[in-house]
């Protein structure tokens, strides 16, 4: 990818020239220069990032009944977690027989 050195804006390739379509100002394509421009050798894909569990280690249990068919638990960890932007919190639960989990609506 190629901005432009005259408006900003990202330039697009015509040939051997990098052209910008904002103020057409055209500069020489360099091949050194675009092979660091996407360097995919060498990187490793760690897969998705781990994702804390927040009622993992959580020893509050409340009386919930388990939503899972297939239980009959009525006790549940119980996290309260921050939503997005701070307005208001959520309460995550998890099952304390099947692990099942949850959040109160």
């Amino acid at each position: 990818m190629q901005f432009c050195d005259e408006c900003g804006s990202i330039m697009h390739t015509e040939g051997d020239t990098w052209v910008c379509r904002s103020c057409e100002n055209e500069d020489p394509r360099e091949s050194n220069a675009e092979a660091a421009m996407a360097i995919r050798e060498g990187q490793q894909d760690d897969g998705a990032p781990a994702v804390a569990d927040t009622t993992q280690g959580s020893t509050e249990t409340m009386q919930e009944p388990c939503p899972a068919d297939d239980c009959d638990s009525d006790q549940a960890y119980s996290e309260m977690m921050p939503k997005p932007g701070g307005s208001y919190e959520v309460r995550l639960l998890t099952c304390v027989e099947c692990g099942h989990k949850w959040r109160e609506s």
